[in-house]
């Protein structure tokens, strides 16, 4: 006794529909990706005290230190809020990329994509 498998019809036509529905997807991902690589993300920490732009492509482009955050008694202070102001400016690029990411992909995560 043969088994029967239903037909569905039109198996190419929705096969060339949803390699469409992905090539727009994907267009769609690329320029979003552009455009973040394009933007400047800024943090501060201590108040304000140091101030870090970064590029979308994580790229340090500016470091502000007020003066006043400058103790040659206390370097390691003055590292710790370096290093948590880029770290909170990483961490919007991440937010942000992954937001923005799910509006395209409906929420789907698509792995190593971004």
């Amino acid at each position: 006794m043969k088994a029967r498998i239903p037909k569905t019809g039109g198996g190419a036509q929705n096969m060339n529909q949803m390699i469409r529905q992905a090539q727009k997807m994907q267009d769609e991902i690329t320029v979003l990706q552009e455009d973040i690589e394009a933007r400047d993300f800024s943090a501060t920490a201590g108040g304000g005290a140091v101030e870090v732009t970064l590029t979308g492509k994580k790229t340090i482009k500016s470091l502000t230190l007020k003066p006043e955050v400058v103790d040659p008694e206390d370097i390691e202070m003055l590292q710790d809020l370096i290093i948590s102001a880029i770290n909170e400016a990483v961490n919007n690029i991440e937010t942000t990329t992954e937001s923005e990411m799910s509006k395209i992909t409906g929420g789907v995560s698509l792995p190593g994509l971004f």
